[in-house]
């Protein structure tokens, strides 16, 4: 076929992505025991599967080494204690310096499990700097400081350059022995050997009985995980023997630079240390319990750190786990058995084909920069990224088989958890066909992948006995639309000359429901119009009058009335208005009276001295004429001592009503204020009552809609599986709820702004009240007649002050003499 027919743009799979990112923000190719050609327990280890896997594109290899024996003590690469065979750490690194960069120019990583004593490491380290010679890098870069803070170097930096993965003694000490062995000086003590050849009668048991092992795998894993990361992460958990050594050779411990293994703590540890060139490992179940648990702390690790993920001891049969859900986490080395061509080392091998098949890939934006937050698991759109839509349609297949046999074709995608579709979309069966078998299904619809960057198609051909007969990988961030041939490869993902299908690819950006038409008419607004007014004039043609914005827009407006009540008007609160509550006219009634009874009260108290005053006038002036009465100082004695008392008497009077006025005034003040707090309530209470039967209309019709939408994706008759009908509806009710939580707050700001306004207004009343009080309009006593009730027109806008100022003028004012 052309090239132009290829399914994936052809510069993907040269390099064509940046290279100059620190290390640990690529995603590295990496293998687990890369010595196994087989089982994990009584394998044979082969120095074949070193230059294999190199060459299939692979950055990352272990080496188990472990103290040789025999007269040489040649130290040999094994899986200790699971009776594998084994072979000599010099026959690897004579493989690793010749195939390393074949495939790729960019580093490889040496991830070592060191179980050797330091007589043995001496070797490793030997073999090392004679064979691989300049390859090795043996010192850090000098921009690239192995300090806290500093950043690892690029691969673009690193190419040609073998690394390797090795517990360090710290620098002080390692400072110290490697002076002494410089200088020949350095003694190497008696050390306990680990014997490669021992063998764990218990593992034994535990790997010939895989469903006791399953049974117990979920007890049994995490605590032995936790045990090998103590040990610096680096054996598979259940194995039941020491983890690499610690007591490191001072010359090997000198080659470690970039890629330093060490104890996992937390992810709060390693953000506080800020060391970039330390790393963990992590069993599977480890690391799957992390990502339960901790899933954005580990994905803001992996923008910093590297971190290393292997299958769990109990896969004795070298099977693999699904790395997609680490790639996920942002995980670096997600390291998997070479040797065994399952599901996940196809996606691991169609994954790392892009960029040049380099062993490198550059993570997404947003899993690389320190101000960008990614939750793996959520399913809601990332910040950025623009979810796209596809659809595949496979049409037919060609050469698929040599045999007779009935073919179909399975179509799945993996990436994210919201993304991933696995066992739905399938073929037909075309029985007895394997050369030219045509399906023509309808396409198979991915309709929101919510992270392209990370989703990749699945195509697997299977013959009617279930036999895989050809698969391909194909990521969705390079794939093209349109008829493409795509040419299939075996289950160990070699090319295949003839097999391959013909499809159709359509790839768009996902649209939500109820904006087709906003993004038809987008992308081309002249097709849009025209499609537009061709159906306009189709159905007048029919007789059939097509509905009008301005209907539309009508019955979008009374939809809106329908869920929004009308806003409440309150009268305003005034004075006038609380003068005329039940409340207010009963205490003026009784207040009037006090008055009344007050001044009835003083009038009496006046006649009655007034009486007696002129009785005792008339009877000492009795019989005397004028001249006499005016002479007569007994009679002006008299008239003092009558106006002191008369004044005596007029100025109680005074003080008596002055006071009740003012006690009667403070209390129509206190009745106003409480009058117009509990209208003021009222008035609040009634607005809240709205507010309350809005939210609840809301989501009676958030509710309804859930409901409806729910009906809506059961009776819909394109959606073919249940898992197509499970998604739709989550996709669905997710841009419900969006809606909903919109519709929610936008409701929540209109409900507290009416309830700001209706406060800042009752404020102003009570200030306003405040401000009617201190006027004065009228003396204090006048009194009105309001429909037959008399009423205190005034008593509650006199001042309290006022009454004070005129008791003080009463006292300034001079006295005046009364005579009879």
């Amino acid at each position: 076929m052309s090239d132009e027919n290829a399914p994936v743009f052809l510069d993907r799979l040269d390099i064509y992505m940046d290279m100059d990112q620190p290390l640990s923000h690529y995603y590295i190719n990496s293998s687990h025991n890369t010595y196994l050609s087989g089982r994990q327990f009584g394998g044979k280890s082969s120095v074949e599967m070193y230059r294999q896997t190199l060459l299939a594109g692979c950055r990352c290899v272990e080496l188990d080494c472990w103290d040789g024996k025999g007269e040489d003590e040649e130290p040999i690469i094994t899986h200790g204690m699971a009776m594998c065979t084994d072979i000599l750490f010099k026959d690897v690194i004579y493989a690793l310096r010749d195939t390393a960069f074949v495939t790729s120019d960019y580093p490889v990583i040496l991830s070592f499990e060191n179980h050797c004593c330091k007589s043995q490491q001496y070797k490793l380290a030997k073999y090392c700097d004679e064979i691989l010679g300049d390859l090795l890098l043996k010192e850090p870069i000098p921009d690239y400081p192995l300090e806290p803070g500093a950043v690892l170097p690029p691969p673009s930096l690193l190419k040609r350059k073998i690394l390797i993965k090795n517990k360090r003694l710290k620098p002080e000490v390692e400072k110290k022995e490697l002076e002494l062995f410089l200088q020949g000086e350095f003694v190497i003590e008696d050390e306990v050997k680990e014997d490669a050849s021992a063998v764990d009668v218990t593992k034994i048991a535990e790997l010939e009985a895989p469903a006791a092992a399953a049974a117990a795998a979920a007890a049994v894993v995490p605590v032995a995980a936790a045990a090998a990361s103590q040990d610096g992460g680096e054996e598979a958990p259940p194995v039941q023997y020491t983890g690499s050594t610690t007591n490191v050779h001072p010359w090997l411990s000198s080659m470690v630079n970039y890629a330093q293994p060490v104890k996992f703590q937390s992810f709060d540890y390693a953000d506080k240390k800020n060391v970039h060139h330390n790393m963990s490992s992590f069993a599977e179940t480890t690391g799957m319990n992390l990502l339960k648990s901790q899933a954005i702390e580990f994905v803001n690790y992996n923008k910093r750190q590297m971190s290393r993920i292997y299958p769990k001891g109990t896969r004795a049969d070298s099977s693999n786990y699904m790395p997609q859900v680490f790639w996920n986490a942002g995980c670096q080395m997600v390291s998997l058995n070479f040797q065994t061509s399952d599901l996940p080392m196809q996606l691991n091998q169609g994954k790392f084909e892009y960029n040049g098949n380099c062993g490198y890939l550059l993570k997404p934006d947003f899993m690389r920069r320190a101000d960008r937050s990614f939750d793996p698991f959520a399913d809601a759109p990332v910040d950025g990224v623009i979810a796209a839509s596809c659809a595949v349609q496979v049409i037919a297949g060609q050469f698929l088989s040599d045999k007779k046999v009935g073919t179909y074709v399975e179509v799945d995608m993996y990436g994210l958890p919201s993304d991933t579709v696995r066992k739905e979309f399938r073929t037909r069966m075309v029985p007895a066909n394997g050369l030219n078998p045509v399906y023509n299904e309808e396409p198979f619809l991915f309709r929101k992948v919510v992270l392209p960057d990370l989703a990749v198609l699945r195509f697997g051909v299977y013959d009617e006995n279930g036999k895989l007969l050809g698969q391909r990988i194909l990521p969705l961030d390079g794939l093209q639309g349109g008829y493409r041939h795509i040419s299939l490869r075996t289950e160990a993902n070699f090319p295949m000359s003839l097999p391959m299908l013909f499809c159709n690819i359509e790839l768009k950006i996902y649209v939500p429901d109820g904006f087709e038409d906003f993004m038809d008419a987008l992308s081309d607004p002249r097709a849009f119009m025209g499609a537009a007014k061709e159906r306009s004039d189709n159905m007048k043609a029919m007789g059939i009058e097509e509905t009008g914005k301005k209907d539309k827009e009508e019955a979008a407006r009374k939809e809106e009335q329908r869920v929004t009540e009308p806003p409440l008007v309150f009268d305003p609160i005034t004075v006038d208005s609380l003068r005329q509550e039940k409340g207010f006219q009963k205490t003026a009634k009784k207040q009037q009276k006090e008055l009344d009874a007050v001044k009835k009260k003083h009038a009496k108290e006046r006649a009655g001295v007034q009486k007696q005053q002129n009785a005792a006038i008339e009877r000492l002036v009795k019989g005397k004429s004028k001249e006499e009465i005016k002479a007569d100082p007994a009679v002006r004695k008299l008239i003092q001592e009558q106006n002191a008392q008369w004044t005596e008497m007029a100025e109680r009077h005074k003080k008596e009503e002055w006071e009740l006025l003012k006690q009667q005034l403070a209390d129509q003040q206190d009745i106003l204020r409480k009058l117009m707090e509990t209208t003021q309530a009222a008035q609040m209470k009634q607005l809240e009552a709205k507010h309350e039967r809005e939210i609840k209309e809301l989501n009676s019709r958030q509710a309804k809609i859930s409901v409806e939408t729910s009906k809506e994706v059961a009776n819909d008759k394109t959606l073919k599986t249940k898992g197509e009908k499970d998604r739709r509806l989550r996709e669905k009710k997710q841009n419900n709820i969006k809606r909903f939580m919109d519709e929610k707050k936008t409701a929540t700001i209109k409900q507290n702004r009416e309830k700001e306004k209706l406060k800042v207004t009752h404020d102003k009343q009570l200030e306003e009240l405040a401000n009617d009080v201190q006027k004065v309009s009228l003396s204090p006593g006048s009194v009105g007649l309001v429909g037959g009730v008399r009423e205190i027109v005034t008593i509650e806008t006199v001042l309290i002050e006022m009454y004070k100022v005129d008791e003080e003028e009463y006292k300034l004012a001079s006295k005046y003499e009364f005579f009879a």
